[in-house]
């Protein structure tokens, strides 16, 4: 899938401006262009749908009140329906290396893969924390997982990331696109279908984007509470690829170990971040006893309740601008 002929580059923004700039120049300068780039913009009041007009991309409008992290980027896929790759960049990543999109669509050319995803290293200026976060996410190897990993590493096997990832769309169309209603991980639940009907997943550590967030406490909090909930909703995932289970214990042990030696003055943030994510965890995993007025207000996807409500009153959602 060297050609880029018929790839598609989508990118959901909202009020993107601090961020254009960083990221139309990377784009500017791969060795490879798409076909076209559209540009799934939830009415920035920032000029963001201008400048990337400006630069020739397809702008779609979506309403805010309406964007889901699945249902927006399936309505990208419906609308490049030419394509025979989909790679979805979200605005605050940069490509660090001109051929990051060449080497992420080179990993479609083997077709037993449905979904590549590329490695994300820290900003530069980011701190220890996020930058060990990254790091043992996305490490400095290549792999290719298929179902039968799923006996040695369950969940994990499904992981992926659409921050920078690239689609085969008939793959991803036979297992029904991105699904509508999920408060997080569209990626992960595409992956995991993806599997289950024999596709693979590979992770690029060659095709590389800096991407990283230095949350404060009280988001990891909300972060890990959706977590918890898409885990209980979408239950079928623990039902067939099991429980995220050790990875968690392996993360701290392997964070301690590196703040140890870069600074170990921030360890037991590390420590508080990670008991704040677990709790937070595990009380998403409980939600169905929590009312949702408060799920509202502990979650970082809140529109994701609000449209629940809405539902729940009998006012249905309002289709896509």
């Amino acid at each position: 899938m060297s050609r880029t002929e018929n790839v598609a580059l989508v990118i959901p923004t909202l009020n993107a401006v601090r961020w254009w700039g960083e990221l139309h120049r990377s784009l500017l300068a791969q060795s490879v262009r798409p076909e076209q780039v559209i540009i799934v913009d939830s009415m920035s009041d920032d000029g963001t749908a201008d400048l990337a007009r400006a630069a020739g991309y397809r702008v779609a409008p979506v309403r805010r009140s309406e964007f889901d992290h699945g249902a927006t980027r399936q309505f990208a896929v419906n609308l490049a329906e030419r394509a025979g790759a989909v790679v979805f960049l979200t605005q605050d990543a940069v490509l660090v290396e001109p051929d990051a999109l060449q080497l992420l669509l080179s990993a479609l050319d083997d077709p037993s893969v449905a979904v590549a995803y590329g490695r994300q290293r820290a900003r530069p200026h980011s701190g220890d924390i996020e930058a060990h976060a990254r790091a043992f996410n996305y490490p400095a190897f290549s792999r290719v997982t298929s179902l039968a990993d799923v006996a040695q590493i369950g969940l994990k096997a499904a992981f992926c990331s659409n921050s920078f990832a690239a689609y085969r769309r008939e793959a991803l169309m036979q297992v029904g696109g991105f699904p509508s209603d999920t408060i997080f991980g569209e990626d992960t639940l595409v992956a995991a279908k993806l599997l289950l009907q024999g596709w693979k997943v590979a992770y690029c550590a060659d095709a590389c984007v800096y991407h990283s967030h230095d949350y404060s406490y009280a988001q990891e909090f909300r972060r890990y509470f959706d977590v918890g909930v898409m885990h209980t909703r979408e239950r079928w995932l623990i039902d067939q690829l099991g429980e995220p289970a050790n990875e968690g214990a392996r993360f701290v042990r392997s964070e301690i170990r590196f703040l140890m030696k870069t600074s170990p003055w921030l360890i037991p943030s590390a420590l508080l971040r990670s008991a704040i994510k677990y709790c937070s965890y595990q009380l998403g995993r409980r939600e169905h006893l929590l009312p949702r007025a408060l799920k509202k207000t502990i979650s970082l996807n809140r529109n994701f309740w609000i449209r629940e409500n809405a539902r729940a009153g009998g006012n249905g959602t309002m289709p896509l601008a």
